[in-house]
């Protein structure tokens, strides 16, 4: 065959350009706003970081800091002591 090597059926051609994808890069909402405290009560705020199975989201995916993902935990975690949010949804 002329002009390099065969292509086998299942095998796609990738642009070279198209070969990578770059993550975007997620910021800390909470660094942005400049929050340092999150009320357990605030239940519409924290409502976004709780998985609509009662699961805390991870950081990896709302993209908060360290910092401020461990002070969104443990409010989340006062709000189900105080039961305003359900620790598990059936």
């Amino acid at each position: 065959m002329p002009g390099g090597a065969p292509v086998k059926k299942n095998e796609k051609k990738l642009d070279p350009k198209k070969r990578f994808r770059r993550r975007k890069i997620k910021k800390c909402q909470l660094c942005v706003k400049k929050l340092d405290f999150i009320d357990y009560k605030d239940l519409n705020f924290l409502k976004d970081y709780v998985s609509d199975k009662g699961r805390i989201v991870p950081r990896r995916i709302n993209g908060n800091c360290a910092k401020h993902q461990r002070v969104v935990k443990s409010a989340i975690k006062r709000a189900r002591q105080m039961a305003l949010i359900p620790f598990f949804k059936d």
